[in-house]
């Protein structure tokens, strides 16, 4: 049996890589590869994949957000997220959303190769650092968060904000991009602002681009 892939990753160096991968196995087949979310949503139904890998960062739509909507479009679809992205803040997210799987990019193309394998069976794929924190969160009835990382105590959508904040997004920018009203984002940098205990937007954005250099450091 032959399992076709849908790939979504908007950095076509990453895409090439992956797929070179994966289809270096015999029942493995690259179907698709996608740049965003909505290229993926549009391809569902013609690539009709047996499995969607999926990076967090993409133009448009984030890959958490793709995730859910691929979940509620086709709920037996298992989707695997690969991502540069510390996985102490976006492995539990992703699982949460109905990913079946988190893997970061830096680990061996053997390693994906397993990954890819483990969620197809229909199983859970993450590191053993973030199984075990799972496993702890599961026993102290989510008592105990998996990660360290502050920005745990965002939601998704928060977290997104912060991110496009990061980047230097405008409000304007961040509302158009999210398809939602300025007040509405507006709403979600004072709830930001709140949790992570921070007194000004100057404070807020300084945090946040620290933040996205760090990512991008890594």
């Amino acid at each position: 049996m032959t399992y076709d892939i849908m790939l979504v990753d908007d950095h076509p160096l990453m895409r090439k890589g992956l797929a070179l991968s994966l289809d270096e196995e015999p029942d493995l087949n690259i179907a698709g590869q996608l740049s965003s979310a909505e290229e993926a949503l549009d391809a569902l139904d013609r690539l009709d994949p047996d499995l969607a890998i999926v990076d967090i960062s993409l133009p448009g739509m984030s890959g958490v957000e793709l995730v859910k909507h691929l979940q509620s479009l086709r709920p037996e679809l298992p989707i695997l997220v690969v991502s540069r992205h510390d996985e102490t803040l976006y492995a539990e997210r992703v699982i949460r959303a109905g990913a079946r799987g988190y893997i970061m990019k830096m680990e061996a193309g053997d390693i994906i190769v397993q990954a890819v394998r483990q969620v197809l069976r229909g199983k859970i794929y993450v590191s053993d650092e973030i199984n075990e924190r799972l496993l702890q969160s599961m026993a102290t009835g989510g008592r105990e968060r998996i990660g360290q990382s502050p920005l745990e105590v965002l939601s998704d959508r928060e977290l997104e904000v912060f991110e496009l904040t990061g980047h230097g997004s405008t409000t304007r920018d961040i509302a158009e991009r999210l398809h939602l009203s300025v007040k509405t984002v507006e709403s979600y940098r004072a709830r930001i602002k709140k949790k992570l205990q921070l007194d000004s937007a100057n404070e807020l954005m300084k945090h946040a681009v620290q933040w996205v250099e760090s990512e991008d450091a890594t």
